[in-house]
């Protein structure tokens, strides 16, 4: 080790140039002896080898990254100064921004629930079809990490961002505006495909920016405005539409697209370390065009649930999606008639009960999750990102679970009165933030190199999820109970949970079978 420091610091001759190093999103560097072993390309093959291949060179001169301070703990890694670059100050600009933008798709996807029964009566439709436009929201929002991470990989994170903002604010302004039930439909799909990528970009971002080891305390502020968009957005549309039309709901939906987009504009830098755009300069036209869909196709988001451990922890994050948006979608058709309530305002408090618990969650679980880190590496003497997992277990599978169960079946069984379902929903919001940090983490931190497309894959199938969850949720609890509804989507999250497990105790060498699998394909 002291040879390889040596070599490190060692001045180069004045006539040979520096090499130009492998960088990765989140600028780490790999070991030499890890470069001298992987002969073939890791920029586009192997830089998720395993969690020594997170150490990837940095490329950036010393001018552009300042020395790592000399108090830095053990928990810092060779390379971390990269992340120097942002004041601390600029970094939570950045986050409250992005927590920000992140608010604005999920509120979108709730706010309109309070308001349902006018959206039906204006459109003359049926519940069954506002439903439908619901989990077709759902859809396009899964659908756009293919585009908007493989973009965010290729182009950079500022103008994606930028794009989507203001484009979010357009289509915002065509579903307040719809004349016809089909433009509707059509307004809230593009909306919905705009929004996500203030979570896929966003999300990635804070991997730019933070060190592995910090990344769970600013994931969770940033991941409040996910969270608290479709617990607070019922609230707001129930308050609206009491008083005005439920149009006035997307206006005002447009009016904070378009201070997120200002602030994109003028707050948030680019901070990706290595754009691959850059390796196009030079090349002719064809190889361009070649490379460029090389890289922006989506089939690329889509194989990486080759490997085990992100589809496990795509399964794991979409049980928590399921159950947010299934216990929030029926709020109106289950808890107004259960109470004797009759106006939408007053089914919109029911709404505040997780919002508070995702609030107060956002203090603690993203904390949780790093300290977690920050135990396993010294009891390793390195990190591990499959550690990270350990963090969200208790959570995952025992809190949400029986918050779920005693939840349906109080409703089910008319025990409890009002106290009961709104003690839980905010135990359940609270155990929700200690489970996103940890999971959404872990995708920055498994893949440097693909961080990018590693969080749009876990986004796809998290939102397909939260569409089947709003569709299926009223004909499953009209057929079988709410009860029973709450017992599946209990059991769904304790199966997810003993998959989160077997990742944490197997996942690095499930990843180092794939590499090797991957080698002898080659």
């Amino acid at each position: 080790m002291a040879t390889e420091k040596q070599h490190k610091h060692a001045p180069e001759p004045a006539s040979e140039p520096l090499p130009v190093p492998v960088t990765t999103d989140d600028g780490t560097r790999e070991p030499e002896e890890t470069r001298e072993k992987a002969q073939h390309d890791c920029t586009e093959v192997d830089l998720e080898r395993s969690s020594s291949l997170h150490r990837i060179r940095s490329h950036i001169s010393t001018h552009d990254a300042p020395l790592a301070h000399p108090d830095h703990d053990a928990h810092y890694e060779p390379g971390d100064e990269i992340y120097d670059r942002l004041p601390a100050h600029r970094k939570t600009l950045v986050v409250s921004v992005l927590s920000f933008c992140a608010f604005l798709a999920p509120i979108s996807s709730t706010s309109i629930l309070a308001a349902s029964p006018e959206v039906v009566a204006t459109y003359h439709t049926t519940g069954a079809i506002f439903n439908l436009s619901n989990a077709l929201y759902m859809i396009f929002m899964g659908l756009s990490p293919l585009l908007w991470g493989p973009l965010g990989q290729t182009y950079g994170r500022k103008w994606p961002l930028a794009i989507a903002a203001i484009t979010f604010t357009a289509f915002s302004a065509g579903s307040a505006a719809a004349p016809d039930l089909a433009s509707y439909f059509v307004f809230r799909m593009l909306t919905a495909f705009q929004g996500t990528t203030f979570l896929i970009v966003g999300g990635t971002v804070i991997g730019d920016i933070y060190r592995p080891v910090e990344r769970g305390t600013a994931y969770g502020w940033f991941l409040s405005g996910t969270l608290i968009g479709p617990a607070l957005g019922p609230f707001i549309g129930g308050i609206i539409v009491t008083f005005v039309s439920w149009r006035a709901i997307f206006w005002l939906q447009t009016a904070l697209a378009a201070v997120a987009s200002v602030a994109v504009v003028l707050f948030v830098p680019e901070t990706i370390h290595h754009a691959k755009k850059e390796q196009l300069v030079g090349l002719p036209k064809g190889q361009q065009v070649k490379k460029l869909w090389s890289w922006i196709n989506p089939w690329r988001v889509v194989k990486l649930f080759r490997y085990p451990n992100l589809l496990v922890v795509g399964i794991a994050s979409s049980s928590l999606v399921w159950n947010m948006y299934s216990l929030l979608t029926p709020i109106r058709f289950v808890l107004n008639p259960r109470f004797g309530l009759t106006s939408p305002w007053q089914s919109g408090l029911f709404y505040m009960a997780p919002g508070a618990g995702y609030l107060m969650g956002t203090f603690f679980g993203g904390r949780w999750a790093d300290r977690v880190v920050k135990k396993w590496i010294k009891k390793r003497g390195h990190r591990v990102p499959e550690d990270r997992l350990h963090s969200c277990l208790t959570a995952m599978g025992i809190v949400i679970p029986a918050c779920m169960l005693i939840y349906g079946w109080s409703i089910e069984k008319e025990v409890g009165g009002i106290p009961l379902p709104v003690i839980v929903m905010f135990i359940q919001g609270v155990a929700q933030l200690f489970c996103f940090p940890s999971l959404n983490t872990y995708c920055l931190d498994v893949m440097a190199g693909k961080s990018s497309e590693v969080v749009a894959g876990n986004y796809v199938i998290r939102y397909f999820f939260a569409a089947a969850g709003s569709a299926a949720c009223l004909p499953v609890i009209d057929r079988i109970g709410v009860g029973w509804f709450s017992t599946i989507s209990a059991g769904f999250l304790v199966l997810a949970a003993a998959g989160v497990w077997c990742t944490a105790k197997y996942g690095g060498s499930w990843r180092e079978r794939m590499d090797r699998e991957k080698e002898v394909s080659m």
